[in-house]
């Protein structure tokens, strides 16, 4: 198994808004055309920060699949927009790596779950909430100008100490 680069960073609140997806597995291909729409419903958001990094959020909260929203991190002056949902996410601490273009996706959150069993870090859960993975929570950054069939982005993992 190759050596990845990671850090472990704190990152402040922020408020997302975009559309939410909630699904099993076996639906999956439905979250890829959500993802395609909020690509291009960035358009609508005034408010938007970084209309070039699309964020994908997971939680693990059903024990076949996961809910998913593809969003993007906006002013706290954006109103909420028809169809659209908002989710804030507060400051964490956040096991942070890079998948890159060309690399197996489950190889690399692999690598990441070998990681963290090895660190002095444990993913965070949320104790409001029943979880159904070993990573229940994980942020991805998409960059704009990626292969969308053999993608890079950045993933987040938020962690706490053990």
């Amino acid at each position: 198994m190759k050596k990845f680069q990671c850090d472990i960073v704190t990152l402040p609140a922020y408020r997302a808004m975009g559309m939410k997806w909630n699904g099993p597995y076996s639906d999956v291909s439905q979250l890829k055309e959500v993802i395609h729409t909020m690509e291009h419903r960035v358009e609508e958001l005034k408010g938007v920060i970084n209309p070039n990094i699309q964020l994908g959020l997971s939680y693990h909260t059903r024990n076949d699949g996961f809910e998913h929203y593809s969003v993007f991190e906006v002013k706290r002056t954006q109103p909420l927009l028809e169809g659209m949902v908002e989710i804030d996410v507060p400051e964490m601490t956040y096991f942070v790596t890079t998948h890159q273009k060309g690399e197996n996706i489950g190889q690399t959150y692999e690598q990441i779950k070998q990681w963290l069993a090895e660190s002095e870090y444990t993913p965070f859960q949320d104790s409001s909430r029943q979880f159904y993975d070993p990573l229940p929570i994980k942020h991805e950054r998409y960059p704009k100008d990626r292969d969308l069939l053999d993608p890079h982005f950045e993933i987040l993992i938020p962690v706490t100490t053990k």
